[in-house]
């Protein structure tokens, strides 16, 4: 299991009102993650494990596993969002 996800320097978490959705800003432009992505990024603050994101998920979300956040964490890390510390 990879170690504690975080925002990368220069990108932040933010709600937009004109859309009524999560929006990832940084530096190369904008992310609309979906509502389960946004969930994981809210916890994403380089001292909570993907264990930790996954059960505090599981009180909101049906079925999440583990698993499935290191899923959604790589695909924001190739987006050069999310590193790992």
């Amino acid at each position: 299991m990879p170690g504690m996800p975080r925002l990368r320097r220069g990108v932040r978490l933010t709600f937009d009102r004109t859309r009524d959705t999560h929006v990832l800003l940084f530096p190369e432009g904008v992310l609309v993650p979906n509502v389960t992505a946004a969930a994981v990024l809210e916890l994403c603050d380089g001292s909570t494990t993907v264990r930790e994101i996954a059960s505090r998920l599981g009180t909101r979300f049906r079925g999440v596993r583990a698993v499935d956040v290191v899923n959604v964490l790589d695909r924001l890390e190739e987006r050069r969002v999310v590193e790992w510390v």
